[in-house]
Parts: structure tokens; sequence; C-alpha cells
């Protein structure tokens, strides 16, 4: 599964992707196990209230599936005008 990573989310893993196996049944249990990686990752998914994500550039909830998914992106809520 490709991992994407956007804005400040991307500067704090110091990757824009990687592709990662993974059993993650959920977005939440995929961030439970990218946490537990390193620090830089536990940084950056420490507080997942300033955070999006979209499941095959659907944007979803971190409960949702990730059964037969190809990509999962995190990046933070979008502002401006």
């Amino acid at each position: 599964m490709e991992v994407l990573y956007f804005a400040w989310v991307r500067e704090r893993i110091g990757l824009p992707k990687e592709r990662i196996e993974t059993d993650a049944a959920t977005v939440a249990d995929l961030v439970e196990q990218l946490r537990n990686r390193e620090e830089r990752y536990a940084m950056a998914f420490a507080d997942l209230t300033a955070l999006r994500v979209a499941v095959d550039q659907e944007l979803t909830d971190f409960d949702a599936p990730l059964a037969g998914a190809r990509e999962v992106a995190f990046f933070p809520p979008m502002t401006g005008g």
C-alpha cells in the first residue's frame, strides 16, 4: 500500500510517500503501527484531530476499513480562501 504524507506531516516524517506492507484493518490501526515505528512517526501522529485522511483519494475517517485499499494519504485540514 502507498502511504502519502503532505505539508507538516511530510516534514515531520521526512518522506513524501512510502510503500508499506500492513495487516491493519482500519486507518486507526495503520496509524498505530506507524506511531510504533519511530519517534518521528509518533510526533507526526500525536494529535489526530489535527489530521485528515483519504483512502484511495476519498476523504474518510480514521475508523475507515483498509481492505482492498491501494493508497492512504495524511494531511492537515485545508484552510485559506
